[in-house]
């Protein structure tokens, strides 16, 4: 879990609360145990509720506007995606002092990703996250709302650079070389397509994996919705490093059908880099997983700039 609290605005909960809420309004499962989750998740806490179910308690008001996002979309999306992906169950309301809705959904099991290890070998990982990724590119778009990464990247400019001048030097991170890297993703020719579905948050604590290494799932739906299809290429920096970021690129279908060109590269880079850039001084001190993450992308931007 979180070394401490993320948000002036995080609500209080524990396990209890979640019992009392659980036999108030779902009683059929009020016998099940109740049991935190350890995670680095910044929108969510996640505890089990027996063996088949989860209960994602959003922690500010932000991420309790997610909970219908999932609840109407997640259940036609996962039709048409190749990865299991949660399925809501339920639907809490507040209570007990609780000011948010919440969720349950069916437990995915898998492990995930360590926040700064990466992906090396060009294995099945790359090719199956490649395969959802084209899959949730090729949802049909209709009444999908946008995206929560849905604007440009000229529109981060102001929050990227905000963050760069907040990085200190115990962050260990290369200010000019940083800089520069986001200047040139800013050079990169704009998207001029339809918006596509995006997950939009392909980063380690959102991969399942299963005990032999293959992907077993994608949780966390929250910033899905339309936008430019380079977002979901922050999975290549965000997981991946060497011959598996290049495994990566090689199976996505890209936009018009032909891969991903060179102009899309590099908005995905720069997404994942404001990305990161944005997280590190904000979690600096609250939550180690989240700055591990944003150093590691830091950095494989950098080698593959």
């Amino acid at each position: 879990m979180s070394a401490a609290r993320m948000h002036a605005d995080e609500a209080e909960m524990d396990a209890g609360l979640v019992r009392r809420l659980i036999a108030d309004q779902f009683p059929q499962w009020a016998a099940l145990p109740v049991e935190r989750v350890p995670s680095g998740g910044t929108v969510n806490a996640v505890f089990r509720l027996g063996g088949e179910l989860a209960v994602r308690m959003p922690l500010t008001g932000g991420g309790a506007k997610d909970v219908d996002l999932e609840h109407t979309h997640l259940p036609r999306l996962a039709a048409l995606l190749p990865l299991p992906v949660p399925e809501p169950v339920a639907k809490g309301e507040p209570g007990g002092g609780y000011p948010y809705p919440w969720s349950v959904c069916r437990w995915l099991p898998g492990t995930i990703l360590p926040p700064d290890a990466g992906v090396a070998a060009p294995g099945p990982l790359a090719g199956q996250l490649a395969g959802f990724v084209n899959a949730m590119r090729a949802a049909d778009p209709a009444g999908a709302p946008a995206s929560y990464r849905s604007e440009t990247l000229a529109d981060r400019d102001a929050g990227t650079r905000d963050a760069l001048a907040r990085l200190v030097p115990e962050d260990g991170v290369d200010v000019p070389a940083v800089t520069a890297a986001w200047e040139a993703a800013l050079r990169a020719p704009a998207y001029a397509g339809a918006p596509v579905w995006l997950h939009a948050d392909l980063s380690p604590g959102n991969i399942l994996l299963t005990d032999d290494g293959r992907l077993g799932g994608v949780i966390d739906f929250g910033c899905m919705g339309l936008g430019e299809p380079a977002v979901d290429l922050i999975a290549a920096w965000n997981l991946f490093t060497g011959p598996a970021r290049e495994a990566f690129r090689a199976a996505l279908a890209g936009a018009d059908g032909r891969g991903v060109d060179e102009a899309a590269w590099a908005r995905g880079r720069g997404w994942a880099l404001s990305i990161s850039l944005i997280q590190l001084p904000y979690y600096r001190h609250t939550n180690p997983a989240m700055v591990a993450s944003s150093k590691f992308v830091i950095d494989e931007v950098l080698a593959d700039g």
